[in-house]
């Protein structure tokens, strides 16, 4: 990797989300700076936003469910993304979508008010004209989502230990919305903030 330039250093606070540009060829680092916390990412074609990250063309393309160092984050127009440069926990899902108000009310029974990155995610990506119609499937950072050998899925709490970390190369211009993930048995029961950084 070229010399370090920290263009963008961000906290995301507990259950809140963000959206900005990464241009091809820059990097961003995100970071678990307490250890046990879920980021939800999705990605955009800066310059056609109708093409964005696909969960399944990436576990086509890459050959399985667990995406990691290596691996690419393909568009559902069948073009590369993102490129894993490192992982420091290793884990991560691609699986399920994010939390929504709907989660909570089916999953946890709950019918008031609930924080939801499919919320933030919806809320900040309208600054470029992305609608809620169209937020894919997010790459779920130190997710731990495991599955059985009859397919049922279960949500662990994640793996990530405080300064745990995941390194991406943009390979084209791109737009990315990012959050604190929301949702209760994702992060253990607790909520907290995750760190980003533009580099390049």
């Amino acid at each position: 990797m070229r010399t370090q330039i920290t263009q963008i250093e961000q906290i995301i606070d507990k259950q809140s989300g963000v959206s900005f540009k990464l241009k091809k060829g820059q990097y961003l680092k995100v970071t678990d700076p307490q250890g046990g916390q879920v980021s939800d990412m999705v990605l955009f074609n800066e310059n056609d936003v109708r093409e964005k990250i696909s969960s399944g063309k990436t576990l086509d393309f890459e050959e399985s469910i667990l995406i990691s160092t290596s691996n690419y984050l393909w568009s559902n127009r069948s073009n590369k993304m993102m490129l894993v440069l490192e992982d420091t926990n290793g884990r991560n899902d691609f699986l399920l979508a994010p939390c929504s108000l709907a989660t909570f009310k089916i999953m946890y029974d709950i019918d008031t008010y609930h924080p939801s990155c499919f919320e933030n995610l919806e809320m900040h990506l309208k600054q470029f004209d992305i609608n809620a119609d169209d937020i894919p499937t997010a790459f779920n950072i130190f997710m731990n989502v495991q599955f059985d050998e009859a397919g049922k899925l279960s949500v662990k709490p994640p793996l990530s230990i405080a300064g745990d970390f995941i390194l991406f190369e943009a390979q084209m211009d791109l737009i990315v919305g990012l959050t604190a993930c929301s949702a209760e048995d994702s992060n253990g029961g607790t909520f907290k903030p995750i760190k980003f950084e533009i580099i390049g």
